[in-house]
């Protein structure tokens, strides 16, 4: 399910209330219905929704009561700044990733299907820890990030808060591009697109060449 929808979805409070609910434990319709104050059919609607989206699924019980639980783990990040809005969700990779890949990130949280109760709280700990550091530094990154687009945009003589600048010359960076590929890639019309490009070819920062815009070389 995309970023787009989940928010939307999220967007109701009763829904959110009732997966705070289900992340304690599986509870049936009547139970749900108790806890947010609404009817049981009202319930019965927000669940469908839930299970749809695959966030939220069922199982009988012995009683033949409906038990709903959460299906999946699933990380929705929103981004808002002066530089941009963006949203994107995330699912947890399996176990076979290798966090060693991750040049900038090195953990030490092993444990195995024997561990007693003792580690697998410990490693518990741990993963809190992580995940608490982990948040700070992407509040360092996003602070950084901005002062990097900020100082973009003031070398390129664009107005303040302004990222289209930046994302044209990061594309351009990579390889030469036509209009119409820029025009993709930074999800702005052809003839805005040529504008910029114009601008800064004059400031001489991007260059137009047979292969298509690029970084003007420095002098």
């Amino acid at each position: 399910m995309d970023s787009a929808a989940l928010l939307d979805l999220l967007g109701n409070e009763n829904r959110r209330r009732i997966l705070r609910l289900l992340a304690r434990k599986p509870c049936y319709v009547t139970e749900i219905s108790e806890y947010l104050g609404v009817s049981p059919k009202a319930v019965i609607e927000h669940l469908r929704k839930l299970e749809e989206a695959g966030l939220v699924e069922s199982r009988i019980d012995d009683q033949r009561r409906k038990y709903f639980h959460i299906a999946r783990n699933v990380r929705l990040e929103v981004n808002v700044s002066p530089y941009g809005f963006a949203s994107k969700s995330a699912y947890p990779s399996n176990n076979s990733f290798d966090i060693a890949r991750c040049r900038h990130l090195s953990l030490d949280v092993d444990y195995d299907e024997e561990s007693d109760i003792d580690e697998l709280l410990g490693v518990l700990e741990n993963l809190e820890q992580l995940e608490s550091e982990l948040s700070l530094a992407q509040r360092w990154v996003q602070g950084r990030l901005c002062d990097v687009l900020e100082q973009i945009s003031e070398t390129v003589g664009a107005e303040p808060e302004s990222r289209i600048h930046a994302d044209l010359l990061a594309s351009v960076r990579e390889e030469p591009k036509s209009v119409g590929e820029l025009s993709r890639d930074v999800d702005a019309p052809r003839e805005v697109v040529a504008g910029l490009l114009e601008s800064m070819a004059d400031d001489g920062i991007v260059r137009r060449t047979k292969r298509g815009w690029e970084l003007a070389p420095e002098e």
